[in-house]
């Protein structure tokens, strides 16, 4: 087949844009040849199953599932009643970019919570965490948070800890967006299950495509009690692949050794780099008019360019903006991310201010 892009073409509008990692590339063909038991009967995620204990301790499961969206309604649904309601903040992916999947396929209120930095604490959950037993309430079962989170920041795990001591009193459970857990435990330096299992989440969507993956991601269920249903929500929510080899494949490419960290270490590394770029060019005058708006905890940058400046700058790198009315936008590092791609970048902020 002809390539039909320009593979000198970069940006920064989200990790996303990248391509698949060599290694997992090469996983799914390792997996191609002959015939495995379909929808999952294969000793792909067999083996996966195994890669997710050796993360996260005995006795949890994983549910292989195309996409994040799929993982978190997935999820979700299997911890909820059908008068179950999720506490997250507005800025959550589910609340945001989901396309109101979360409330139209699987039928669940959210109850969200503005935050300044993407995260919550027990006492923002508060807000929305009441009503038990008013037949005229949602009922707030489940919190959702995400880690990293969507304005790039980072929970620790006595933060989530605290989420989780403050909530399961109270019968409700917690769920965890993982869509870049990678660049969360790379940063944090930490391994999975401590911000994770020890810290009191109960199911877990696990994230790959932004992190090498082609297509695929898991829900991982640490605490049985907490999720029910899960293989037949599954299917009827049209994430049960036929063909779960290779999703499962990709999946162990990444974590059966430390791909997974080696990525999100470059992912982070670049936008760290390309912060200090911007500032290094504030400091010395070659850059006007461009702060910053969150720290750069993971592999996301979050600015506020000079009016103008942000169309200019999409002429030759794609991104896209953050809130328009305050004129933020939104710089993501991806594993496949150059200096010199990151560089060319800077350089190009600063002619443009």
């Amino acid at each position: 087949m002809t390539t039909l892009h320009d593979p000198a073409v970069r940006g920064f509008a989200s990790d996303n844009y990248s391509g698949v990692h060599p290694e997992v590339l090469a996983a799914i063909a390792a997996a191609n040849d002959g015939h495995q038991v379909a929808y999952g009967e294969d000793v792909y995620t067999t083996r996966l199953q195994e890669v997710f204990v050796r993360h996260l301790g005995e006795g949890v499961e994983a549910f292989p599932v195309f996409n994040g969206t799929g993982a978190n309604v997935v999820g979700l649904q299997s911890m909820l009643p059908r008068w179950g309601a999720v506490v997250t903040a507005t800025t959550a992916h589910i609340n945001v970019d989901e396309g109101g999947a979360p409330e139209r396929v699987a039928g669940i209120k959210l109850l969200t919570v503005p935050t300044d930095d993407g995260k919550l604490t027990p006492e923002l959950i508060d807000r929305e965490a009441w009503g038990w037993g008013d037949e005229h309430r949602a009922q707030p079962l489940v919190v959702s948070i995400t880690q990293s989170t969507e304005l790039g920041t980072l929970y620790t795990p006595d933060e989530i800890r605290a989420i989780a001591d403050h909530i399961h009193p109270l019968g409700m459970r917690l769920h965890l967006d993982g869509a870049r857990i990678a660049n969360a435990a790379a940063a944090l330096d930490l391994p999975l299950r401590a911000f994770t299992r020890d810290a009191g989440v109960d199911v877990l969507s696990f994230g790959g495509t932004k992190n090498g993956a082609m297509i695929g991601e898991a829900v991982v269920v640490l605490d049985p009690a907490a999720s029910e249903g899960l293989p037949f929500l599954r299917k009827l929510n049209m994430q049960l692949s036929s063909k779960m080899r290779f999703v499962s494949a990709q999946l162990i490419a990444l974590l059966d050794g430390d791909l997974w960290l080696q990525n999100a270490r470059h992912s982070n590394a670049m936008a760290q780099r390309l912060r200090a770029g911007v500032e290094a060019g504030i400091a010395d005058g070659s850059i006007t008019g461009v702060s910053f708006t969150q720290p750069t905890q993971a592999n996301g940058v979050f600015a506020v360019l000079p009016g103008g400046v942000a169309d200019r700058l999409r002429e030759r790198f794609r991104f896209y903006d953050w809130d328009e009315a305050r004129r933020e936008v939104r710089w993501m590092c991806s594993f496949d991310t150059t200096e010199g791609d990151v560089d060319a970048f800077v350089a190009a902020v600063a002619e443009l201010t």
